[in-house]
């Protein structure tokens, strides 16, 4: 099929308008001032640029320094509640155990159960179980409950644990010593009350027991809240001094709209999880 005139004109114009386009290309790109200037600009190495403002390091130097000083604090605060936490923890199952052995005692007391093997065993076993709790429950290597193997470079023998924090030098926590607890004392041959009275005397033993350690995972679970809310404020304290680094700098890498919303979100919380 034969093309008209009209389709010939169009093909030259479009091949013409080609050719000037590479003619141009080959101008300004082969060697011309332009295009050398283009290649430079699109491929050349590029100034180097200070990651960091002299100037802004020095005034803000102040408040770098304390910011990372508090922030250790808080570090060693957490450090100090994960060690409450784990004895408060210890001692409440060893509570919840005792409780157990109530339990026992008490049915064989008011004839619900009777005396066997099966119950002694079961009491022993309950009871084992509270010593293996106090031998065992460490954190880092540091027992907290057995004062057998305190007196070491990390837990004295009064059971006191040094926390390095803040300009005095510090702090300690202090731990109980549970293996001085007479627990040989409970146990299961007396529930079959031979000589008589023997059974009271352990639910008397259990029932004391049973208070003194619910005492104990109280005040180690109060001083653990008491260590996370003192570390909690001074993470705070630290957060703001960063703020206040950006709000010094002359070339801030925060904008002043991020540090306010920043204070804004540590109150209202973020839409994005941050803590990954």
């Amino acid at each position: 099929m034969a093309i008209t005139d009209l389709y010939k004109a169009l093909a030259y114009d479009t091949s013409m308008q080609m050719l000037q386009q590479d003619m141009l290309m080959n101008a300004y790109f082969h060697g011309s001032t332009v295009g050398a200037n283009l290649r430079s600009m699109l491929l050349g190495k590029q100034p180097v640029k200070p990651l960091t403002n002299p100037f802004d390091e020095a005034i803000t130097g102040k408040l770098r320094s304390d910011s990372a000083t508090i922030r250790q604090n808080a570090r060693n605060l957490k450090e100090a509640a994960s060690m409450m936490g784990i004895a408060a923890d210890a001692v409440a199952t060893i509570k919840s155990t005792l409780e157990e052995m109530e339990a026992l005692a008490k049915k064989i007391a008011e004839n619900d159960l009777d005396y066997s093997a099966t119950a002694k065993e079961e009491y022993d076993a309950l009871r084992d179980k509270i010593t293996s709790i106090v031998e065992n429950t460490k954190y880092n290597g540091i027992a907290l409950l057995d004062s057998s193997q305190w007196g070491t470079g990390q837990i004295d023998a009064d059971g006191n644990v040094h926390i390095q924090s803040f300009l005095d030098g510090g702090f300690n926590v202090t731990f109980r010593p549970l293996d001085s607890v007479d627990w040989d004392g409970l146990k299961g041959e007396d529930l079959k009350d031979d000589p008589e009275g023997s059974l009271q005397d352990q639910l008397d033993l259990l029932s004391g027991y049973i208070g003194d350690t619910g005492t104990i995972e109280d005040i180690y679970s109060r001083r653990r809240d008491g260590l996370d809310y003192q570390a909690a404020g001074l993470e705070s304290q630290a957060d703001l001094l960063d703020q206040a680094v950006e709000a010094r700098r002359q070339t801030p890498t925060l904008s002043m709209e991020e540090i306010l919303l920043q204070l804004l979100f540590r109150y209202s919380g973020t839409v994005v999880d941050q803590t990954s």
